[in-house]
């Protein structure tokens, strides 16, 4: 595919060093891992230099080889059994109203991670009462069983992404299926919580698939939804097919809100934890 060129619209706004460089500090004192700094995140330097960050928990290898994430693919370290606490440490450190909490995927422990991810919302909640929290979890392979352990411990928001659409899912999250994220989806919405996903556009979809897509997470019960530009983290990764005009974007926005969501978050540097305090 042809190289795309990046338009001159699509640059970022230049926020706060100080505050910038004290999470920053702060987060590698900790050993932590942020999906902003893993994932290329093009709202890092808005973020942090707000005094937020999403933190990332169960380590930094992912067992998966999505074609969109920077994460490192590969066998992952055993998880640290002081990581919970040291992530809500960190996040009563950085006084946080509110927090965004990922991880990567491990396909290699029994319960794919998911009691660790209980354990630390568990210590979140214990150490930041006054902290509200959304978890942006992985699919679990659909099991049912082991999201009901994350939604035990009650998280304001439980959001888990799309991330494109049916057709081009197979190429572009490897082993992930475009059903189990929509049954992932449904079962947290089922269970009473504002089901959230989010999605990139710039991979090859068409608009009929995207208001497909639309129409399937609302059949689903996703009542949050954000949509973003993506941007190729590097020459390995899948191509940027084309750069999609912030006009557009909020064009998407009010088709969506016409559809029925509740909460949408629609333009080129827009990512699933991107102003999610909103989204409480």
């Amino acid at each position: 595919m042809e190289h795309v060129r990046k338009p001159e619209w699509l640059r970022n706004k230049l926020y706060s060093e100080a505050k910038y460089a004290n999470v920053h500090g702060l987060i590698k004192e900790k050993g932590l891992n942020t999906i902003c700094t893993s994932g290329r995140c093009p709202n890092q330097s808005e973020c942090w230099s707000r005094g937020t960050a999403t933190l990332m928990i169960l380590g930094d290898i992912c067992t998966r080889a999505c074609k969109f994430c920077n994460t490192i693919t590969g066998r992952p370290l055993p998880p640290d059994p002081a990581e919970p606490q040291k992530v809500a440490d960190t996040i009563k450190q950085l006084n946080l109203k509110h927090t965004v909490i990922t991880s990567v995927d491990r396909d290699d422990l029994p319960d794919a991670g998911a009691g660790f991810w209980a354990e630390t919302i568990r210590a979140i909640k214990t150490t930041n009462p006054g902290t509200t929290l959304e978890v942006l979890i992985p699919d679990f392979s659909g099991n049912t069983e082991l999201i009901d352990l994350i939604i035990a411990e009650k998280p304001n928001v439980i959001s888990h992404n799309l991330e494109t659409v049916r057709r081009l899912t197979p190429q572009i999250r490897t082993k992930a299926k475009y059903d189990t994220s929509l049954k992932v989806i449904e079962h947290i919405a089922s269970r009473g919580f504002r089901a959230k996903t989010g999605i990139m556009l710039g991979l090859g979809e068409t608009e009929e698939e995207i208001l497909e897509l639309m129409d399937d997470a609302l059949a689903h019960n996703c009542s949050i939804l954000t949509i973003g530009q993506y941007m190729q983290p590097s020459r390995k990764h899948a191509p940027v097919s084309a750069y999609i005009h912030p006009d557009k974007f909020k064009e998407y926005k009010e088709i969506a809100l016409k559809k029925g969501f509740k909460m949408v978050e629609s333009g080129p540097f827009v990512r699933s934890s991107y102003h999610a305090e909103k989204h409480v």
